[in-house]
């Protein structure tokens, strides 16, 4: 083998680790105050208030997100997003078992209806799905890794967050300690 083959090999391995360590690094989210502000990024980070947000479900529907008395669980993702993919018959399975508990929302971002469709039907996955067609909702939770998973109390308070996948033991979990 060249020595040019053997340092380009190096080169791509080298970026391809590099690139791979940062997408799985959690979201760096400041500490934002909890108050009736109104700021960007207002209820993306543990212990601040959920902002409230209005978005398009599959079947069209417009579906707004706020507060209600009941426990919230986002989960922002893609179809093309290998962690995303592996977590979701987890999240199907905690949105059956616990829909009177929660709302599971399962957010993808920037894909269109028919894609997301599409992949939910073959998978035979059944939860809520809402669509972030332009990623407005993604960029003010401050999502910087998908995918990301927000469970949010019945006070409309942010009690978990993580970047990655997550399993239906560990939300499990986090209602429980609710």
């Amino acid at each position: 083998m060249s020595k040019r083959f053997i340092i380009l090999a190096v080169a791509v391995v080298s970026i391809t680790i590099a690139i791979g360590f940062f997408a799985m690094q959690p979201a760096q989210v400041p500490d934002t105050e909890t108050s009736n502000k109104s700021t960007t990024g207002a209820g993306a980070a543990v212990g601040s208030k959920l902002s409230e947000f209005t978005l398009a479900a599959l079947d069209g529907k417009t579906v707004r997100v706020a507060p209600a008395g009941s426990v919230i669980v986002l989960n922002f993702w893609a179809t093309w997003c290998p962690p995303c993919r592996q977590e979701m018959p987890e999240l199907n399975a905690f949105a059956r078992k616990y829909n009177s508990k929660a709302v599971l929302l399962a957010v993808n971002i920037q894909e269109s209806a028919g894609k997301v469709d599409e992949f939910m039907r073959q998978n035979e996955y059944t939860m809520n799905v809402l669509l972030d067609k332009d990623g407005e909702v993604a960029r003010n939770f401050r999502i910087s890794a998908i995918p990301t998973t927000l469970v949010v109390d019945k006070n409309g308070f942010i009690k978990y967050r993580k970047s990655g996948p997550v399993t239906a033991a560990e939300l499990e979990g986090v209602l429980n300690g609710l």
